[in-house]
């Protein structure tokens, strides 16, 4: 059941189901809570499961133009402050693991442990940073193809027709997303900092997910990220959507990572 608060005059919307050990659970780029939920059924039977819908995207408000990792990051903070919740473990998928970090280097002492799944510390390299600004041109004018593409890119080719399904309602859910909403998190994802050194330094338990065929991410550079940031790291054998395809394995090493949280 969803729930909202209202920050900054704009609606944010978050779930809160389970006892336990609270995790936070952060959606990346175009999608929204939706995305945990053949994740979160298993989390819930030991743990207190946390999901909000980052500004602009699934039933949260946007707020401005520019919707950089801190201000994400702010709205996470006042979903937990709102349920009085003081100790968490952090997991962000791509564009949600940018905000656990931002939120993490904000709450250092409060953050038990931190998840980067299908994401990196890295800030936005040259190229990325100018296929964000070409994005945010031609999406105000072909949204949908633009939405529509972009889903289909984060998949391993292999499995575009395995999950055609999956992969259309990913779709469907990404649609919802205003354009207004789109622009503000790529505005914010482009302009948004190096992180490398706060994790390296960081005393809670870290963990970066890698895909082996991640089409947006490295392979060989996540790798190193991981050993240079003393992050323990797993590897799955697909793409950018683990959570998708490879479903039961982040099941069972999230499972694996709270515990040891």
């Amino acid at each position: 059941m969803q729930n909202s608060i209202t920050f900054k005059n704009a609606q944010i919307s978050y779930s809160d189901q389970g006892k336990g050990a609270a995790v936070v659970l952060i959606h990346g780029f175009l999608e929204n809570s939706t995305m945990w939920d053949k994740i979160k059924p298993e989390l819930i039977k030991n743990n207190r499961v946390i999901t909000i819908d980052l500004l602009g995207h699934g039933k949260s408000d946007c707020l401005g133009y520019v919707h950089s990792m801190e201000l994400f990051a702010e709205t996470v903070e006042a979903v937990l402050k709102h349920l009085r919740i003081r100790k968490y473990i952090l997991v962000g998928h791509s564009l949600g693991g940018y905000v656990a970090l931002a939120f993490a280097k904000m709450n250092p002492s409060k953050t038990k442990g931190l998840c980067l799944l299908n994401s990196t510390s890295f800030e936005d390299f040259k190229e990325r940073k100018n296929l964000r600004t070409r994005a945010n041109k031609m999406v105000q004018n072909n949204f949908e193809t633009m939405v529509k593409m972009s889903v289909s890119n984060l998949f391993h080719q292999e499995n575009v027709l395995k999950f055609k399904d999956e992969i259309e309602a990913v779709k469907k859910e990404a649609l919802q997303t205003s354009v207004q909403g789109y622009i503000a998190a790529n505005e914010g994802m482009k302009n948004r900092t190096n992180e490398n050194q706060f994790l390296k330094e960081s005393s809670f338990k870290k963990l970066i997910i890698i895909g082996e065929k991640d089409p947006v991410l490295d392979y060989q550079t996540s790798l190193e990220e991981a050993k240079n940031t003393n992050s323990e790291f797993v590897v799955f054998p697909d793409g950018h959507m683990s959570h998708i395809e490879n479903k039961d394995l982040l099941i069972s090493t999230l499972k694996d990572f709270i515990k040891s949280c």
